[in-house]
């Protein structure tokens, strides 16, 4: 079984090169080997390796520089690299110079097969300490912008978003609309059931609509209580419209069963939206919600399991 962190080998003596290939393989890592500095780099551009073992002296690029070339264009986001240099040179001075170019670790020449594995294993370690905190970190942030029971978006996220999607829409002149739903008589449900069926109710509501929505374009987050608001970017209000009905109908469908007692649930839509024809000057974010919430209104005054919808 392959070890999951490959390595890119730069080393110029072709001897070396097979060795260190060989030794890495038999340990059961991924080897990827170039013959010098700038072709290990231009493979680095090509896939991303978490471990880079590099010879100091080679031509066209030397170890030192393609340190500091991975060290400026490595992208946070791939993860860290950990980098070792093999070198003849053993002076304070020399190694001292090697780490500030960018290095993590540094193997005199010639080097022991053994002791080169040993601090394999110790980059290993560290990179899966490093990926474990990458992973702890995305959890956070996850945490951080979605709602605890529902896992929709929560109100700080989307306030900071549905100003950046309707601007986006605005300047490259394209439809945009959003839908604000409110589960119809919670309260009874609560009163009813329990609070335990209502927090079962508002996910189930969640996960229909988001069967429903386009996962990659638009997005779902809890307005408030037992309010939702579904973004729909490139959607004119006809298209957002036909999905409230479909939502609605998808909603009246889901049957709720706690300790015994049954009963269903239903919901009501407020549609808002624009077009390349509608000012600039009257789309905003909260003038699109208080018109998705007047019609809104207007779905719960007429009987409430209802879609209404008004143009920006």
């Amino acid at each position: 079984m392959k070890n999951e962190f490959p390595v890119l080998i730069a080393e110029d003596n072709p001897v070396s090169r097979k060795l260190l290939e060989k030794t890495l393989v038999k340990a059961g890592y991924e080897v990827v080997c170039m013959e010098n500095g700038r072709k290990a780099l231009e493979k680095f551009n090509d896939r991303f390796f978490p471990i880079v073992l590099t010879d100091w002296m080679m031509p066209e690029m030397d170890g030192v520089q393609l340190c500091r070339a991975i060290r400026a264009n490595v992208s946070a986001a791939s993860g860290y690299v950990f980098i070792i240099l093999l070198t003849a040179k053993d002076s304070k001075g020399d190694i001292i110079t090697g780490l500030e170019g960018g290095a993590d670790d540094y193997l005199t020449k010639p080097f022991h097969p053994g002791e080169l594995i040993a601090r394999l294993n110790t980059a290993r370690r560290i990179l899966e300490l490093e990926k474990s905190l990458r992973k702890a970190n995305k959890e956070i942030k996850i945490l951080s912008i979605t709602d605890p029971l529902t896992r929709a978006y929560n109100r700080a996220y989307l306030n900071d978003h549905l100003p950046q999607e309707i601007k986006r829409s605005i300047r490259y002149n394209r439809p945009f609309s959003l839908i604000l739903c409110d589960i119809d008589h919670f309260k009874k449900v609560n009163d009813t059931l329990g609070h335990l069926a209502g927090d079962q109710a508002l996910k189930k509501a969640v996960e229909s609509i988001r069967k429903s929505i386009r996962s990659d374009v638009d997005w779902i987050a809890r307005f408030g209580g037992e309010e939702f608001m579904i973004i729909l970017p490139e959607t004119d209000i006809k298209g957002a419209t036909l999905l409230g009905e479909r939502l609605r109908a998808e909603i009246s469908r889901i049957a709720i069963e706690f300790e015994g007692k049954k009963t269903s649930i239903t919901a009501s839509f407020g549609v808002s939206g624009f077009g390349p024809s509608t000012p600039d000057k009257k789309i905003s974010p909260d003038s699109m919600i208080a018109v998705a919430d007047a019609a809104l209104y207007q779905a719960k005054k007429e009987g409430r399991n209802r879609v209404k919808a008004s143009m920006m």
